[in-house]
């Protein structure tokens, strides 16, 4: 098992265009990208045609076409990995017209705000035009948002990538997602 610092050689050497640490990188980094399309797959609505593999690939895909990234840690990789994969399905959920608005939309009230869960069925489009929103208003809360919720990664990996204190992110995080969830509560009663 290869250790995160071991990730995050290969991944500068790769920013500096070592193609070989590319291929040394990739397997290293795939359990980890499964995961995250998973926890993505698992908010889904049953019988997606999306599968959890083609979102890793398409994620993978769009990452080797990257030119010029400066990848500063495995946390910071996984971080961009999350918020490709929310686009991408973001994109697909636009395309397929497969989600109305308001429709499956979350209700939740200020006390379940804590566990701020998305179910099967969440309109995706509508929480990724929330987000949009927050970081608009607060682009650190929008990346704690991201970071923590889509990237799956702990308060002590966001403060790293963020460069911030991990008390700042978890008021961040506790503050974005009482916004969040009375943004989404407003397009249900629209």
């Amino acid at each position: 098992m290869q250790t995160p610092k071991e990730i995050t050689r290969l991944l500068v050497a790769w920013s500096e265009g070592d193609q070989s640490a590319l291929e040394r990188l990739a397997p290293l980094v795939e359990s980890e990208l499964h995961r995250l399309a998973h926890h993505y797959m698992r908010s889904e609505r049953p019988g997606h045609t999306l599968q959890t593999s083609a979102l890793v690939n398409e994620a993978y895909i769009r990452l080797i076409d990257w030119k010029n990234v400066r990848w500063q840690n495995r946390a910071h990789f996984f971080a961009v990995s999350a918020q490709l994969m929310r686009r991408i399905l973001v994109d697909f959920a636009r395309q397929r017209h497969y989600l109305k608005r308001g429709g499956g939309a979350l209700q939740v009230s200020l006390a379940e705000a804590d566990s701020f869960p998305i179910e099967r069925g969440a309109d995706l489009v509508a929480v990724d035009e929330a987000l949009r929103s927050l970081t608009a208003m607060d682009k650190r809360k929008g990346q704690v948002v991201e970071l923590r919720f889509f990237g799956g990664l702990s308060v002590r990996e966001v403060a790293e990538v963020l460069n911030v204190s991990e008390e700042t992110v978890s008021r961040d995080w506790r503050l974005a997602k009482v916004w969040l969830l009375r943004e989404l509560g407003r397009g249900t009663k629209q």
